[in-house]
């Protein structure tokens, strides 16, 4: 029987976590022996980012675990898993994601949704041992898999064209910083009047009716934006 090299990379910042997908792997090869898979892990956008590259270099990407919370790149324009997503998403389109996360707000599925339309969609809660062998067989055979809590905002929100851009989400991060508004032309490409748009925009799409951006900020915070 031919075997079939699967080259993963796990990007989580969770011991157990990695622990887990690697004995959903090692459980799915014993029982499936023409399926070797090849594991590498990234704790950090970053080592993902090294990682991502030199597997892209050399065409070696076949499936990425991605936890969506991760902290900001130190040397790099990545803020989350989010933007790790949307490069593999764009530089390699047939490598099989898997999002795995601890967000369950609909807005921030949703978001997920329409910037990586991932092949596989866990959230944590909804999953175990047992749960992630089956998941990830339907992954690698006949994806998609959604778990409980994603096919319930599918459903919920299936004609809903909520969407904030890697720009929006640029804007809420800089702001949980403390820049200015007046300082941020100088870091993103608009002018102050077209970021002022953007924020009433945020406003809108968040349902704050308060003029301050502590207002702003809690709420994006609240739904996993920030």
């Amino acid at each position: 029987m031919e075997t079939k090299t699967i080259h993963t990379l796990i990007i989580d910042d969770h011991p157990l976590i990695i622990e887990a997908y690697r004995s959903a792997m090692a459980e799915i090869q014993e029982k499936r022996h023409e399926l070797v898979f090849v594991i590498e892990e990234a704790t950090s956008c970053d080592s993902a980012t090294f990682l991502i590259e030199r597997s892209l270099a050399s065409n070696k990407l076949d499936l990425v675990f991605l936890d969506i919370k991760l902290p900001p790149a130190v040397n790099g324009p990545h803020l989350s898993g989010e933007d790790l997503g949307l490069e593999i998403r764009q530089k390699a389109p047939k490598t099989k994601i898997v999002v795995a996360t601890t967000f369950n707000d609909n807005y921030r599925i949703q978001s997920i949704f329409k910037n990586i339309n991932p092949e596989g969609f866990l959230i944590k809660s909804d999953i175990s041992s047992d749960t992630l062998v089956s998941a990830l067989v339907e992954i690698l055979v006949d994806p998609p898999y959604y778990s409980k809590t994603v096919l319930q905002s599918v459903r919920k929100y299936i004609s809903h064209d909520f969407l904030l851009d890697k720009w929006d989400r640029f804007l809420l991060y800089e702001l949980s910083r403390g820049t200015k508004m007046k300082e941020l032309p100088t870091i993103m490409p608009f002018s102050l009047g077209a970021l002022e748009k953007r924020k009433r925009h945020l406003r809108t799409i968040f349902d704050v009716t308060d003029g301050e951006d502590r207002a702003l900020l809690t709420r994006a915070r609240k739904l996993g934006f920030i």
